[in-house]
């Protein structure tokens, strides 16, 4: 059975609709979201990739899509703006079935301990991060109920397993968002509608590798999480769309957070 056909009839009951759907990938546009595009475009699937500022970006990573021979569309979208998440997955459903939501997509945040945080920073990174997955499910839940079901798959962060000191702005909002898809992994099976998350490590792509360009981790700080890790490097983004793509297509999973981490925190 092709994989396409294999996660259409996971995500889907109506296995002779002809429409097997897309998978969007918010924040397609970015390091680890291009990677996951790719990845799926290569298993058979479909995309709609959303970017928030850099639509030349995403115009590339659809082409890259393109030309593995499956079908792209890009959306402008911030997860901050209801009305612009409401928008974008109009524009979608309005020619096709979404089967799986991978949200890819993070805010670029100050490594700063707790105490030096001030309410200004924690507001803008809840209400892009936290608030903003709500509005993305506020918007998306009705679809997948109304098609047969889907996936939710969420990148959250290991730092969860083992706190990572000066990384509360990242690790806070993804807790949140961990908690609601576990929610709506117990509510909305029933539905067909499955919930997951990927605790991301430390992965060479991306954020980190513009913290990187900013000084932001000393020799110190590289030693310290390579000894906290088992597999002794840091992990690139493909294998964080292997799993992507497991948790896409495994119908009888939910409610699991997968940790892509190297063993961080064992």
């Amino acid at each position: 059975m092709p994989l396409q056909t294999q996660i259409h009839s996971h995500s889907h009951p109506r296995s002779a609709d002809p429409d097997p759907g897309v998978a969007l990938i918010v924040g397609g546009s970015g390091g680890m979201g291009g990677v996951i595009c790719r990845y799926f475009a290569e298993q058979g699937c479909d995309i709609a990739l959303s970017y928030r500022r850099n639509r030349a970006r995403a115009e590339t990573v659809a082409a890259e899509v393109r030309a593995l021979g499956r079908q792209a569309s890009i959306h402008g979208l911030d997860l901050a703006d209801e009305a612009s998440v409401a928008a974008a997955i109009g524009e979608i459903t309005a020619n096709r079935r979404i089967h799986t939501i991978v949200v890819a997509s993070g805010s670029d945040i100050d490594q700063r301990r707790i105490a030096d945080l001030t309410p200004a920073m924690w507001r803008s990174v809840i209400e892009a991060d936290s608030n903003g997955f709500f509005n993305l499910v506020h918007h998306t839940l009705p679809h997948l109920r109304a098609n047969g079901g889907g996936s939710y798959v969420h990148l959250s962060t290991c730092g969860m397993q083992r706190w990572p000191d000066g990384d509360a702005l990242s690790v806070a909002p993804k807790a949140c968002n961990d908690a609601l898809l576990r929610g709506i992994a117990r509510e909305e099976g029933r539905n067909n509608i499955r919930a997951n998350s990927i605790a991301v490590g430390v992965i060479e792509s991306g954020i980190f590798l513009r913290l990187k360009e900013r000084g932001h981790f000393d020799e110190r700080w590289h030693r310290a999480v390579q000894r906290n890790l088992c597999i002794k490097r840091y992990g690139q983004p493909r294998e964080v769309a292997e799993a992507a793509w497991y948790l896409a297509k495994a119908g009888y999973v939910t409610g699991q957070t997968i940790a892509v981490s190297g063993g961080y925190g064992i």
